[in-house]
């Protein structure tokens, strides 16, 4: 958290909004390349020089031209596995991908978003050579939306559907190296009016957002797939958009500085876009771009809207909340909603009465993510049939909750054949094997007899069922 700095917002005249940027799982926007971003080799080598044009305005935008200034040539390497003649400005863009453009319908409707009747796909000029083609497409989807936080309403006045850019590799003072396979990853952008009231409700604004995005189960996860950028003014001083926050513990900390940034400035400055550093201050990035680098896209069809058939979808603090009412507690409730695995624990939890849904959860997500720590990194022969095996197993009696761990270790290295040797052990046998341990250790209190039979026995038997007869023949 970040140091109290006894800041007055509201005295100060503090205006604070956010940019949210989050890539989409499934198949690029306008092709059909996967959206995989191999991000290694590549069999793909074009070299670009790129020029602002004018925009819908009849202007040239500023932050454009001062980037042509600079006259750098762009080189791009990508792999073909994953990148296209799309991505090289070779060939023109397919039609908008329909399943990008479902699940942004199902954001904007979880913002409480106004859907537009027909999306229309514009051009947004941007030189600086993270798009081959000059350009950045981008589509409004939805206007006019809210999301209620601990501090009041958030106005949500825009939600775009967009390309993604390159990624920057490397760069020198004449050129810069891109690779293509990120280029026209579907790209959401959602962006709020200033009602932030301090730098911690920018943080709570920020992760109550992402908790909507990943509610939907088609975002893709990890460092680099989401962006927020933090918008912050104070009375009598113009907006500066401070860019690329990906880890948002950062977030209060470096809005506090830059309000005192702003407060040290002998004179006014013009609006302009910063990129914080990793102690928390910022520095000059470029321009504030303008609308004039705005321009229809004539390759694009418009995509037509049917607002009726926007599918409904459950938030993750509501996934929480029920998971909670069928025993769950709230840290594996959480884990368990926010993991991939929601349908199965869900249809598992359903179809098998004697497990516990806490002992189902702890085990899809908590006990697989021990195995690949402990024991193997790779689990992918852990499929959604091998849980099915395995809590079947365990609703017929015929293993133990203390063998699950290392049936699923077997299982994902491949060493796992049959049920046998994890099978639980007759009654009639635990009996006579505890006889034996009590006989051998004649004088030992009833807490050292159950460590050496549940040494001897986990796994095979219960240890309700083992403390059960041990306490019999004591």
């Amino acid at each position: 958290m970040a140091k109290k700095m006894n800041i007055d917002y509201k005295k100060l005249g503090f205006k604070c909004g956010i940019e949210i940027h989050q890539q989409m799982e499934g198949k690029k926007l306008f092709c059909s390349c996967p959206t995989s971003n191999i991000r290694e080799g590549g069999d793909i080598k074009i070299s670009r020089k790129l020029r602002a044009v004018i925009g819908e305005t009849g202007q040239v935008d500023a932050a454009a031209a001062e980037e042509m200034a600079k006259g750098k040539s762009f080189h791009y390497i990508g792999d073909s596995r994953d990148v296209c003649l799309v991505e090289m400005d070779e060939e023109p863009p397919h039609p908008i991908n329909p399943e990008a453009v479902k699940t942004a319908l199902v954001v904007a409707k979880l913002l409480n978003a106004k859907v537009v009747d027909e999306i229309q796909v514009m051009r947004k000029t941007v030189v600086d050579g993270s798009n081959t083609s000059g350009f950045q497409r981008t589509a409004l989807v939805a206007y006019d939306g809210f999301i209620e936080t601990s501090k009041g309403r958030i106005r949500i006045p825009t939600l775009f559907l967009e390309e993604e850019a390159c990624q920057r590799v490397k760069e020198d003072k004449n050129s810069v190296t891109y690779r293509l396979d990120r280029l026209g990853i579907p790209l959401l952008e959602i962006a709020t009016e200033p009602d932030i009231k301090d730098n911690e409700h920018a943080k709570e604004t920020a992760e109550k957002i992402g908790m909507i995005l990943r509610s939907t189960g088609k975002m893709k996860r990890g460092i680099g797939t989401i962006r927020q950028d933090v918008n912050v003014s104070i009375r009598g001083r113009n907006r500066i958009e401070i860019k690329g926050f990906q880890d948002l513990k950062s977030m209060p900390l470096v809005i506090d500085n830059e309000i005192k940034r702003q407060q040290k400035l002998k004179k006014k400055e013009d609006s302009h876009v910063r990129r914080f550093n990793p102690d928390g201050t910022t520095e000059f990035l470029r321009k504030m771009p303008g609308a004039a680098r705005m321009y229809p896209e004539t390759d694009i069809p418009p995509f037509k809207v049917v607002a009726g058939k926007i599918e409904s979808v459950e938030l993750i603090e509501d996934k929480v909340k029920r998971f909670e009412k069928i025993g769950l507690g709230k840290d594996l409730a959480l884990l368990t909603a926010k993991s991939g695995k929601v349908e199965w624990f869900e249809e598992f939890a359903k179809k098998f009465k004697s497990i516990k849904p806490a002992f189902i959860a702890e085990t899809l997500v908590s006990t697989t993510r021990e195995i690949r720590r402990k024991f193997t990194p790779d689990i992918d022969n852990l499929t959604k049939e091998s849980f099915e095996e395995i809590f079947s197993y365990l609703n017929e009696g015929k293993v133990s909750k203390e063998s699950i761990m290392n049936i699923l270790i077997d299982y994902a290295k491949g060493d796992f054949k049959d049920i046998s040797k994890y099978a639980l052990i007759c009654d009639k046998e635990l009996e006579k094997e505890l006889k034996k341990i009590v006989e051998k250790n004649k004088g030992l209190p009833f807490g050292a007899l159950m460590g050496i039979a549940m040494k001897k026995f986990r796994g095979k038997a219960e240890g309700k069922k083992i403390s059960e007869i041990l306490k019999k023949l004591m």
